[in-house]
């Protein structure tokens, strides 16, 4: 026991002796180490923000170098389909026209062999057989005529020049046919201009 309270009374005695500055100097250690330990966190969290930063800027910079080629390449598009539409509409019509050259090319030796032999008939069958072949032609691309003589008046496909009487034909037929008209895919092309029968005004009396 007396080992011991010599002991204590020892360490009292040397804890006692601590002086004030050194004790003040380790405190003072202890914070510059805390302080530098933090510093030393704050920068490895600046860098890491930086290096976020950047990489952020960098997928900035190639998304707005993207957009920007997009915007070009969309801009060519534009361009080059207004062209083709351009050149499209300009010979939409070349297989019609390269198929009629051909027709105008059999008139043409018909008037000019008519002008030579002075023979009209051979001219007529010239020309209804050109005819012929244009309208079969005509026929490959969705076009056909409207068939109106005898057939009854259609407004959506007739157009009435005129009204005669006639006892040979029921009322409201067609009766003569000034200019044919025309399908296109069973769309009308030109409404067929004609002349529509109806009663002799003796024959409406005769009715009533």
């Amino acid at each position: 026991m007396e080992k011991k309270e010599k002991k204590v009374k020892q360490n009292q005695a040397g804890f006692g002796k601590t002086e004030p500055k050194d004790l003040l100097d380790s405190i003072g250690e202890e914070l510059q180490l805390h302080v530098e330990e933090k510093v030393k966190d704050r920068e490895k969290e600046i860098e890491e923000l930086k290096k976020r930063a950047e990489e952020k800027e960098k997928e900035a910079r190639e998304h707005h170098d993207r957009l920007l080629r997009m915007a070009a390449d969309f801009d060519n598009y534009k361009k080059r389909a207004a062209k083709e539409k351009e050149e499209w509409i300009k010979f939409a019509n070349e297989d019609l026209i390269r198929s009629i050259l051909p027709f105008i090319d059999n008139l043409e030796r018909a008037v000019n062999h008519s002008e030579k032999t002075k023979d009209a008939q051979t001219l007529t069958e010239g020309i209804k057989l050109t005819l012929q072949q244009l309208l079969q032609a005509l026929s490959k691309f969705g076009v056909s005529p409207i068939e109106s003589v005898g057939k009854p008046f259609d407004p959506s496909m007739h157009e009435a020049m005129m009204v005669v009487e006639s006892s040979q034909h029921e009322p409201n037929r067609v009766v003569e046919e000034f200019q044919k008209g025309y399908l296109l895919n069973d769309r009308l092309l030109r409404a067929a201009t004609v002349s529509v029968s109806k009663l002799p005004e003796n024959e409406n009396q005769k009715t009533e």
